[in-house]
């Protein structure tokens, strides 16, 4: 028996169903309608058909039959109990004043590592930092609040942005459990960004924010069939993010389509005098997104192939084949790059690196709480220990307590390790091949197909993607859905260099217009790979 389509305020019911494997999701009837775009709710909005209160609703009633019932996709950690207040006092303004931009009165949902001054908590998902609330707004929540967003809820996330074990699965937290897979519900939803993925996907709000250290807003993109845009470090403030590692954290966002995404990066970006990465002079604000949503942005472009991610799945790989098709129609230069110089030589450095500073930059920001929680690293492992039964249940601590051997930031092991991190990726990686060829971006395919949910061993990737490179260099890094395999989605990514996102949102809004490869969940049970 099949789950019967959603209505149209998107509750689901609760049947069991027949799984067709081996499928494809576009062959299949979706089980929900398309959620409008940012644009289409603001133009609802205006000619007073929608309102920012009832939207938060729809979002809401959503949550409950979804999230907390029916599949039970545990994406959502908390709604925002000032929602609603916030609609209406948005709705007011907008009567008497007119919005403030393309977010007001939209409903975003952040990430559980991201600090929010309110009634909500910040806690990355861990029983460590329950009760948690910030006096101070991250940065990037202020500037969401300034361009009238809705902050409707925190999502669930792998633990500690998943550095914390060795055989983590992504998408657990203590506090959240197991964030289920909107196309398969056996499946994972990858991480770290798990629950804002699935919940953008599964359209339990119109928005959310991820944060990344190396694919943790990419791959759960990818894996969940969204838009997922890792922008260069420092366009968006990292104060007031529970932190890996600085010189690889960034937030970014993430939707169910390019241009939803432009306008959110855009709301987020800004200078911070807490983030000195943010004061870079070649970070030129984006100013009015829809300036490079051109639907022939494809024409000219020169693309660099990375055949270096090939080999690893037949079947993504065709799916690639496909898109290299698709954008050689649209007027694409593609350029094969046999080569990219030090694609996979930089991997110890990194570990390197995320110890060090994973112990330094959190335990800055524990040491700023009251005494009823862990105030250092070395609390936080003995919490653990002491919460084994709840907190250990699945996986260990085995980087937490890597780190927390690691010494000051000063150690030459650290300094060496970061400075040839950036040569290897920047000057003598990206950078060869972006000025040799004359690029606009580097491609490839973003990852594979979601696996199996396993807490027993852990999760595993099967296809190497562009992540790391894009991460250790502080490149931006976009992925957009490009086709399915049995069903699962497949995305292909976008590398520019450091301040390229309008050239990203151009070549990837051009390549989307011409596939709409994005089609919504049905929420099965399970699937075959």
């Amino acid at each position: 028996m099949r789950r019967r389509d959603l209505v149209a305020s998107g509750i689901v019911a609760a049947t069991a169903l027949t799984v067709d494997t081996g499928r494809a999701a576009s062959d299949a009837t979706p089980a929900a309608q398309e959620e409008p775009a940012v644009a289409e709710l603001q133009a609802q909005m205006a000619a007073g058909k929608l309102t920012a209160r009832g939207l938060v609703q729809r979002y809401l009633r959503r949550i409950e039959e979804l999230d907390r019932n029916g599949p039970k996709l545990r994406s959502v950690l908390e709604v925002n109990p000032e929602a609603l207040a916030l609609a209406e006092a948005l709705d007011a303004e907008r009567k008497e004043k007119g919005p403030r931009g393309p977010l007001h009165g939209i409903p975003v949902l952040i990430k559980d590592n991201i600090d929010t001054a309110d009634r909500m908590t910040t806690t990355a998902g861990s029983l460590a930092l329950e009760g948690w609330t910030p006096p101070d707004d991250a940065f990037l929540v202020q500037q969401l609040r300034k361009a009238g967003a809705v902050l409707l809820g925190k999502a669930n996330l792998s633990e500690w942005a998943n550095y914390r074990g060795f055989r983590s699965s992504s998408g657990w937290s203590a506090r959240g459990g197991q964030t289920r897979h909107p196309y398969a519900l056996d499946r994972n939803p990858s991480g770290s960004s798990s629950g804002s993925a699935v919940a953008v996907a599964a359209g339990l709000c119109a928005l959310a924010v991820g944060t990344e250290t190396d694919g943790s807003i990419t791959s759960p993109a990818n894996a969940c069939g969204i838009v997922g845009l890792k922008p260069t470090l420092g366009r968006i403030s990292r104060s007031g993010i529970i932190p890996i590692a600085h010189s690889q954290d960034t937030a970014g966002p993430m939707a169910r389509s390019v241009a939803d995404a432009a306008a959110l990066l855009a709301a987020m970006e800004g200078a911070d005098p807490r983030d000195p990465a943010t004061q870079d002079e070649r970070g030129s604000p984006l100013g009015e997104v829809s300036r490079f949503l051109d639907a022939e942005g494809l024409k000219g472009a020169r693309l660099g192939v990375a055949r270096q991610f090939l080999g690893a799945n037949r079947r993504v790989d065709a799916v690639f084949a496909r898109a290299l098709e698709d954008l050689k129609r649209q007027g694409a230069v593609l350029i094969d790059l046999e080569t990219v110089p030090n694609l996979f030589e930089f991997g110890a450095g990194e570990s390197t690196v995320l110890s060090y500073e994973f112990k330094a930059d959190l335990n800055a920001y524990l040491s700023r709480l009251p005494q009823r929680y862990p105030r250092s690293l070395k609390e936080l492992i003995a919490f653990n220990e002491r919460e084994k039964d709840r907190e250990l249940a699945y996986f260990g601590q085995e980087h937490f307590i890597r780190a927390e051997g690691r010494g000051p930031l000063t150690d030459p092991e650290y300094v060496q390790a970061l400075k040839r991190n950036h040569r290897l990726t920047r000057e003598e990686g990206l950078d060869v091949v972006f000025a040799a060829h004359k690029l606009d971006a580097v491609i490839a395919p973003t990852g594979g197909p979601a696996g199996v949910t396993d807490l027993i061993y852990g999760g595993s990737g099967g296809v190497r993607g562009p992540s790391s490179v894009a991460a250790v260099s502080g490149y931006p890094h976009l992925t957009l859905p490009a086709g399915y395999v049995f069903g699962l989605p497949v995305g292909l990514s976008f590398v520019g260099r450091a301040w390229s996102e309008p050239t990203l949102i151009r070549l990837a809004y051009a390549y989307e217009q011409a596939t709409r490869h994005r089609q919504p969940p049905r929420f099965l049970p399970w699937t075959e790979v």
